[in-house]
């Protein structure tokens, strides 16, 4: 995650999902692991909100985190939304190195179900070097170790030139036997969604089909 990417398409797309999916599961708390790096000089984060087809207050929201660069207003999600649920961000003031990758991932309460959203520059571990860019699958074993089972992980991972259909097939045989996973897809951008409870992935099936109707995505 950027500061420049605030407030962008992207940003519409998953604040509108995690606050749904959050308040669909019934879950106390949306933590979210920001995996912050520097900005850069590209030009990502330029896309409108209004492009993916989130609801106006999801609209209207990065609409504003766009205007104020500021991370700590992410805060105001479920007070935006009227959703019944907290938002946690993990550790927002480190820059995510792989030097710091293993504290980086450690001191996640236990103690209620939550949906822990990561959320990297470009997604999960690639077949080779795994930058600070990505989540590693170590990553993804020493958070679920932490948390309920009932509890989900949902990681960003933005298209890497093969279908996504492809490439979730890839990441779920990665994943360690005890995980269970689906996904959720739209444009350049697809949400893994990760848990030990198979029951629980099977609520998410439900809720991101229910997410999907009407919208151009496509769930796994």
């Amino acid at each position: 995650m950027k500061k420049q990417y605030l407030g962008d398409s992207k940003d519409s797309f998953k604040w509108d999902y995690h606050d749904f999916l959050t308040s669909e599961l019934g879950y106390p708390v949306l933590n979210i692991f920001l995996m912050m790096t520097p900005d850069d000089d590209s030009s990502q984060g330029k896309s409108k909100p209004t492009l993916f087809r989130a609801r106006s207050e999801i609209i209207g929201f990065c609409t504003y985190l766009r205007k104020e660069k500021n991370i700590d207003l992410i805060n105001e999600l479920p007070a935006r939304t009227r959703g019944e649920y907290r938002v946690n961000l993990h550790k927002p003031e480190v820059y995510f190195s792989n030097r710091g990758r293993r504290s980086y991932f450690q001191g996640v309460s236990v103690k209620e179900n939550q949906v822990v959203f990561l959320d990297p520059d470009n997604g999960m571990q690639p077949e080779k070097n795994c930058s600070n860019k990505h989540v590693s699958y170590a990553d993804i074993s020493e958070l679920l170790r932490q948390i309920t089972s009932n509890s989900v992980i949902s990681v960003f991972q933005h298209f890497r030139r093969i279908p996504f259909v492809e490439d979730f097939r890839n990441i779920q045989s990665r994943l360690s036997d005890d995980c269970f996973a689906t996904a959720l897809y739209w444009n350049f951008l697809m949400f893994v969604i990760i848990s030990r409870s198979k029951e629980t992935i099977a609520k998410v099936k439900q809720a991101n089909s229910l997410y999907a109707a009407n919208k151009p995505l496509t769930a796994i």
